[in-house]
């Protein structure tokens, strides 16, 4: 496999920022964590978007109850659909539910109609030409 150039830290085109309306549907995506396939996902909150990697803290399941939909019924909190534990939507943070931990979060960022996504060290872009792409379901 060819060597990938080291992408931590630089920005990567996401989503115009029309596709983030307040307390929607989030924006997901896949990721390599690890070198493991997951998926992320974005929302808007409070005018801010924010994004975390789409696994539980409790069971490293996926936690929308639909695909995109994150929030519970009153929009206000992150609620995984597995066992009910929730999160606070501006920081990841655990309030209440199995979970203890809060959910890992992803660096995004916007600017003149856009939202980007920074890769670290450990969450990188999936390569089309990487064996784990479109695995990570």
């Amino acid at each position: 496999m060819a060597e990938r150039a080291d992408v931590a830290g630089q920005r990567l085109p996401l989503c115009a920022s029309t596709e983030l309306v307040e307390r929607g549907r989030a924006w997901v995506w896949d990721v390599l964590e690890h070198g493991q396939p997951v998926r992320a996902f974005a929302l808007r909150f409070d005018g801010t978007v924010v994004a975390y990697l789409n696994r539980c803290t409790h069971v490293p399941a996926e936690m929308d109850w639909l695909p995109g939909e994150f929030l519970d019924a009153d929009k206000q909190l992150i609620l995984c659909s597995m066992h009910g534990a929730i999160f606070e939507p501006s920081d990841g943070r655990c309030l209440g539910g199995p979970a203890r931990a809060a959910l890992t979060p992803v660096r995004v960022a916007e600017e003149d109609g856009q939202v980007y996504w920074y890769p670290s060290r450990d969450i990188r872009p999936v390569s089309p030409d990487d064996p784990a792409a479109g695995s990570a379901a």
